[in-house]
């Protein structure tokens, strides 16, 4: 696929911004957070791959990527699950398997418990759980101010290996991170980093996972800086339907710096075979 292959739907008054390929059983891929974060700049390394074997859909959540942002909509976990369903309703899936990046994945999860009926497989990468202590990368996105070098600067705390940080996906991530609204929207997800002190971050708790029934893989980085691994182990400790896949030498982005073994693991757990 490439970039102007995205398309647009109205979902929960939002006019939403999406890619959609291949054909066969419907896999949600949704992204995480992050200055300039979208579903293109997450997941455009993997569908043309997982497109092969699934319908492959991968929407801009409300307020990131090329999705409206609107200043008077509060935006909370509640509105993201609804969003996500009046989507699914616009491009005609009853239900769906879905990967969710990070923030993605929570989403993922909000879905599971709030919209149960609409989710067939659950897949969690990078997933904050619990609470624990604000890492540089979310402290880092939240004063990100929009420019080609802070986009470097912060993009560099995300992967293990940082020569997959190229000049085109910083260059791209920046132009989206400059767009009205962008950063604003970001703010309302991300902690403020105090001044005086750590700062802590919630994710869902331990005690409402546990009610995901949904067949769960859960996938973390070693070496993750943004989401430490301790939240992907207390998932797995507390979902009752759930594998975990610790990934060594990775950071935040399971999918894009361990991609083959990523698209192995996925296919097979969603049921389309290797890849």
């Amino acid at each position: 696929m490439k970039e102007s292959d995205r398309k647009f739907i109205q979902a929960a008054g939002h006019e939403t911004a999406y890619f959609e390929c291949g054909a066969g059983a419907p896999l949600l891929l949704l992204h995480g957070s992050g200055p300039g974060v979208s579903g293109w700049t997450n997941w455009s390394g993997v569908m043309d791959q997982l497109a092969e074997k699934f319908r492959v859909i991968v929407p801009d959540i409300a307020g990131f990527g090329f999705t409206e942002f609107k200043e008077e909509t509060h935006y909370d976990i509640k509105f993201w699950v609804n969003h996500l369903v009046e989507f699914m309703d616009a491009v005609g899936i009853d239900k769906a398997s879905l990967v969710g990046n990070s923030f993605g994945g929570a989403v993922g999860i909000g879905l599971a418990l709030f919209n149960p009926e609409r989710l067939d497989k659950l897949v969690l990468l990078g997933t904050p759980a619990g609470t624990f202590v604000q890492t540089k990368g979310l402290a880092g996105a939240w004063l990100y101010e929009p420019s080609v070098e802070n986009m470097r600067s912060l993009m560099e705390l995300f992967p293990y290996d940082t020569s997959l940080i190229t000049g085109e996906l910083v260059q791209s991530r920046y132009e989206a991170s400059a767009r009205a609204g962008a950063q604003d929207a970001l703010r309302k997800l991300i902690p403020q980093p105090s001044t005086d002190g750590e700062t802590l971050v919630k994710g869902f708790p331990e005690k409402a996972v546990k009610n995901i029934k949904a067949p769960t893989l859960v996938l973390h980085g070693r070496e993750d800086n943004v989401v430490p691994v301790q939240c992907g182990r207390a998932l797995a400790e507390n979902i009752p339907n759930s594998d975990l896949y610790v990934f060594g030498q990775c950071g935040h982005w399971v999918q894009t710096e361990q991609k083959q073994k990523f698209l192995n693991i996925l296919c097979s757990f969603i049921g389309g075979g290797l890849a």
